[in-house]
């Protein structure tokens, strides 16, 4: 399988698309409606979060943005469409939002995940991310767990 990462707006249809079947997996009755922190597309836009798609054998296989923030950059929206998982897209996206971070002069990437979401907290934990504690914005919440990596 060949991959390939481009950057991508968020508002372009294809971004919408894998950022919808996020919206979608992620929706769990158990999590709070104020422990869910995604950003809408509007806002990715608003923010200027750097976006990103992963194209594999031409098909739009995952997305993730880099938020820049004072000395770090935040993953957002980390999504791989199920078909695709476990085959290296992941971790190219999260080595395509370091290089990014490391361009912009950026020393470590941060984030936030669902206590409910065992494979992406697995993925973050192999990508050399510890756990961390609240971080920017975010307020403890035992929905939530924290991670940072430094780059």
């Amino acid at each position: 399988m060949t991959c390939e990462i481009r950057p991508t707006a968020p508002d372009d249809p294809v971004a919408m698309a894998l950022i919808a079947e996020l919206n979608q997996a992620l929706d769990d009755p158990r999590q709070p409606p104020a422990s869910r922190h995604g950003y809408s597309v509007a806002r990715l836009v608003a923010e200027r979060v750097a976006f990103f798609v992963a194209w594999c054998d031409g098909a739009a296989a995952g997305c993730a943005g880099l938020a820049h923030a004072a000395g770090y950059g935040e993953v957002k929206r980390m999504y791989v469409r199920p078909t695709f998982r476990r085959r290296g897209v992941a971790q190219a996206l999260l080595a395509e939002l370091a290089t990014q971070a490391r361009a912009a002069r950026l020393a470590y990437l941060r984030l936030e995940t669902g206590i409910w979401q065992h494979d992406a907290i697995a993925l973050y934990e192999r990508a050399g991310f510890t756990r961390t504690g609240p971080f920017g914005p975010y307020r403890e919440d035992p929905f939530s767990v924290y991670f940072g990596r430094a780059l």
